[in-house]
């Protein structure tokens, strides 16, 4: 028997409501910070990605879906949303709109990683990105868009990590530093982080290997390296969370695995979970633009995790709508009955009401399927109610009844 393909989900019809709730909350959230719905391609030129995630990161290295197309193009499943919205900003024009230019997506991507809670092959994000405003007042509107969609969905106890990077310039000093303060410990780094410590030594700091190791702590600190600029740019958007009173917790380990990012980048994990749990995490992206052959451009923007959403609104048990109620079903008795009830559930479909027609059972066993499926109405036809031109309307909770005239039954159900 086929099974679904590992680190991948079914999302079953009982699970809808978490997704429907959050798309709904995530795009109002969006919409009300005056970000605007983008949709890019699944799949990508594999370039893109190796040109703007970095040939060196554990994406490119180990975890992308690449193949060859019928046509013999090189192509991605899309791993990150960043890149693809940088791509569709300069191939449509975006830059010549008014800066910065919002914009948000839902959307599934694609990582070959080791399956675990809540980590998957396929996963979902709900990203956001704000392109041509280099200010940290963006930097603190993209932490606040974060923050407020968790918010209203109804979680707590979430904790904003940040740090700041630097920029290009204030890179090497940074560099060099790491690597003399890993080289005494070049014997407790395995194969991919003694390359890490050749090609990228700001990876080490985001080693799930070295992360118990004492000496991580010890390791110097980007914000001790920041030029005039990040310096004051830094300064300036931790002065904004201080005077609005939102709280966050400094982490000098923070680098994020991704080669674009530059000065501002943070991560929101759940108080009670561990180091791999972050629901949201992003930063400032000042040259990736660039590197995609676009003129020097500022960026933010961040991604939260779908499926680690729902898994913490699941375990704070927060309430979330049905997507849309349970059908009314329409029982019958006898043939003439069970045409009447299809005419009607066509009418109650038209007018906007769920109805379906029970099973051609036995009237018991067709009340057994109603409750089964959580119908809150049963409408009821037999040789009686055709007579009259009625239905009988039965509430499933009180198993009150009562009789409707045929024209009014879409009076009688919950207002599409």
């Amino acid at each position: 028997m086929y099974q679904a393909p590992r680190g991948t989900a079914d999302i079953l019809p009982e699970d809808q409501r978490y997704w429907s709730y959050v798309a709904a909350v995530a795009a109002e959230a969006a919409h009300t910070s005056g970000y605007s719905r983008i949709d890019t391609p699944v799949f990508e030129d594999t370039g893109l990605f190796k040109r703007t995630v970095g040939e060196e990161t554990d994406i490119v290295q180990k975890e992308m879906y690449s193949f060859e197309d019928r046509g013999g193009q090189e192509v991605t499943l899309r791993p990150e949303g960043t890149a693809a919205v940088c791509r569709a900003y300069l191939e449509h024009g975006l830059h010549n709109q008014a800066q910065p230019v919002r914009l948000f997506y839902l959307s599934p991507m694609f990582r070959y990683d080791r399956p675990q809670a809540g980590r998957y092959r396929q996963f979902h994000q709900f990203g956001a990105e704000a392109i041509g405003d280099a200010g940290a007042a963006v930097d603190l509107e993209m932490i606040q868009l974060a923050m407020s969609m968790l918010d209203r969905l109804g979680l707590s106890g979430m904790t904003l990590v940040l740090n700041n990077i630097g920029d290009a310039a204030d890179r090497p000093a940074y560099v060099e530093a790491l690597r003399e303060h890993f080289r005494p410990h070049l014997a407790h780094l395995g194969p991919d982080d003694r390359r890490r410590f050749d090609t990228s030594p700001l990876r080490l700091l985001d080693s799930k290997e070295l992360a118990g190791e004492a000496f991580m702590d010890d390791a110097p600190r980007s914000t001790d390296y920041l030029g005039a600029e990040a310096s004051a740019h830094w300064e300036e958007l931790v002065g904004y969370l201080d005077a609005l009173g939102v709280p966050y917790r400094l982490d000098h380990k923070l680098v994020r695995g991704l080669d674009y990012y530059t000065r501002t980048v943070f991560e929101v994990h759940p108080d009670e979970g561990g180091a791999q749990s972050a629901v949201c995490a992003g930063g400032r992206y000042d040259g990736l633009i660039e590197q995609l052959g676009g003129a020097p451009t500022p960026g933010i923007g961040f991604a939260a995790g779908i499926e680690r959403i729902i898994a913490n609104l699941r375990q704070q048990e927060v309430g979330v709508p049905e997507v849309r109620p349970h059908p009314a079903v329409i029982a019958y008795r006898g043939a003439a009955a069970k045409a009447a009830a299809v005419a009607l559930a066509t009418e109650l479909r038209a007018g906007g009401h769920a109805a379906v027609v029970a099973p051609e059972r036995s009237l018991k066993a067709q009340m057994r399927y109603a409750s089964s499926i959580g119908a809150p109405t049963v409408l009821i036809l037999g040789e009686a109610e055709l007579a009259k031109g009625v239905v009988t309307v039965r509430d499933m909770a009180t198993a009150e009844q009562r009789e409707v005239r045929r024209a009014d039954v879409g009076t009688a159900l919950p207002r599409p």
